[in-house]
């Protein structure tokens, strides 16, 4: 285990993160971010405000900053990676067709109408949340899956 904590530069596939935290402890990379997804779905959030946390206080391998420095470059980098994701989603929406709009926004009209039902106490509705939403997330996924793997294999 080394002394001091750092953000990975090498071992990196949103901020480096769960590289730094693999490096540090002397664990895989892929079972740190296998601990994190499994923090995102329980409890609910969980993992995505560690990440942030850990995002704006550790500072990237490499630099020696203070912590201010260190916080207002974690937010820095939040900000261009917001943009990015943001930019590569406006573009690949106007590249398709309006499906994945159509899609995007039926899922939160469905999420809307569930979380309505839950909050007026309908009883029944907790079944939707906790059988159909996964397996919607699941056909949902599934479809924009085989529509890429499908679509790739055309513009070759």
């Amino acid at each position: 285990m080394k002394d001091k904590l750092y953000r990975s530069q090498t071992d990196s596939m949103i901020a480096g993160v769960c590289g730094g935290l693999a490096d540090h402890f002397g664990l895989d990379s892929s079972l740190v971010r296998i601990l994190f997804v499994l923090f995102v779905l329980v409890p609910p959030g969980l993992g995505i405000l560690i990440y942030l946390a850990m995002w704006l206080i550790v500072p990237r391998a490499g630099t020696e900053t203070t912590p201010p420095e260190t916080v207002r470059a974690g937010a820095a980098e939040i900000v261009q990676k917001a943009r990015t994701v943001g930019e590569e989603v406006r573009s690949s929406v106007h590249r398709s067709t309006r499906t994945p709009g159509m899609i995007l926004g039926l899922v939160l009209v469905g999420l809307g109408i569930v979380f309505l039902l839950l909050n007026l106490g309908f009883i029944w509705a907790h079944w939707i949340w906790r059988l159909l939403w996964p397996v919607l997330l699941l056909v949902v996924g599934v479809a924009l899956l085989l529509r890429h793997l499908w679509g790739g294999k055309h513009d070759r």
